[in-house]
């Protein structure tokens, strides 16, 4: 623009593909308003909407008038044509910005980026394993409100480990969003895996490898329901989860697509209370129930990991804001927590190098985001 000024033109077009994260559209029109005070010039701001696999184009372009007042903001993650009469944006005082709620712009991008996804690819038909936790009922009311019920199936998937209400709980949200649903327990496979193991895991305790197998037969009868009937697995793993490591490859860690692989753990809560904002449609019980992967008696999510609202506030400081140890500690989490959730991150990033693409909502999101070595020892 300093190069054309001197031809004095009349007003400033800006065509964009940028990129979609909660906090980006605030960010955004301080730069258009910063140049429009520049150059006091109208702007007309074009910016792609769509998907493109996980980066996700939001929309919302905007006409300014050359004092910075925004004349127009148009719809977040839908198309959308309008006509402007150049000197009504000119003369325009009143701005008509837009409100920009987090979880709203959130929810609206993951419902358009699983739309996009099975549209591009000529897909109709999801499956996912509906526990009773939050995260696969938020990720089943998405999948639904994207592709409506009649293309989203879920398995009910309890072991000898899982409680009644976690069936229940699903078995009644499935019901409240009308889709299709069935009740698969695994109790008898896992036996079978285990007579077979017997003779090598003999005189071993229970541990890991046993809650691991747990997982990875219901990743595997999801498969088979995904080969046989062509419904492609949603994957319902959260950012919480990953950054840790706390799940299991081949298993939980399953899917053709994360879609909340890049919500903090308070962030699929924000979610689900958003979503029963008109209607219970994920049943409180679901809400308001202590986490828990529901591998062994009595085991719950704080059994390994920190309370979620530290961890998620750690986690952020970490990944998104890139502060060191030293800066961590200095901000005043405790120096032993810090130590410990970071190695492991630093030591899971295996894991995420195997995950399906992840749906981006945020600056730093698992993947396209943030690409590190698996080897990352300058970081222990």
């Amino acid at each position: 623009m300093d190069q054309l000024m001197p031809q004095q033109p009349d007003l400033m077009i800006n065509v964009s593909a940028s990129p979609f994260a909660y906090d980006h559209a605030k960010e955004r029109i301080k730069v258009l308003r910063a140049n429009v005070e520049r150059y006091h010039l109208p702007l007309f701001y074009v910016n792609q909407v769509g998907a493109q696999t996980e980066i996700l184009f939001d929309g919302g372009s905007i006409v300014m008038s050359p004092d910075g007042c925004v004349v127009d903001e148009m719809p977040y993650f839908e198309e959308c044509l309008r006509v402007y009469d150049l000197e009504e944006v000119i003369q325009t005082t009143q701005s008509k910005e837009l409100a920009k709620d987090k979880i709203t712009l959130i929810h609206d991008a993951l419902v358009m980026g699983i739309r996009n996804y099975f549209v591009k690819l000529g897909l109709k038909k999801v499956i996912l394993g509906l526990s009773g936790g939050i995260d696969s009922a938020v990720v089943a009311v998405l999948a639904v409100e994207a592709l409506g019920a009649d293309h989203v199936r879920v398995l009910l998937l309890p072991s000898q480990f899982s409680s009644d209400h976690s069936v229940l709980d699903a078995r009644k949200l499935a019901q409240n969003l009308g889709i299709q649903y069935d009740l698969l327990p695994i109790e008898s496979v896992y036996e079978t895996y285990m007579e077979v193991l017997k003779p090598h895991f003999w005189a071993t305790d229970f541990g890991l490898a046993e809650e691991n197998i747990q997982a990875r037969i219901r990743g595997m009868l999801l498969m088979a329901f995904s080969n046989k009937f062509g419904n492609i697995l949603l994957n319902t793993s959260n950012k919480s989860e990953m950054a840790v490591g706390y799940g299991t490859l081949y298993g939980d860690m399953c899917g053709g697509l994360s879609v909340i692989g890049d919500l903090y753990k308070t962030e699929v809560y924000a979610l689900a209370h958003y979503m029963n904002r008109h209607k219970t449609m994920i049943p409180t019980q679901i809400i308001e129930k202590a986490p828990s992967a529901e591998l062994r008696p009595n085991q719950k999510d704080a059994d390994s990991l920190p309370d979620y609202a530290i961890l998620d506030q750690l986690l952020y400081q970490y990944i998104e804001q890139r502060k060191s140890p030293k800066e961590l500690i200095a901000l005043g989490f405790e120096e032993h927590l810090v130590k410990r959730v970071l190695r492991l991150v630093n030591i899971n990033e295996f894991k995420r190098h195997q995950t399906a693409p992840v749906l981006r909502v945020s600056s730093k999101a698992f993947g396209m985001g943030r690409r590190m070595p698996i080897e990352a020892k300058y970081l222990s």
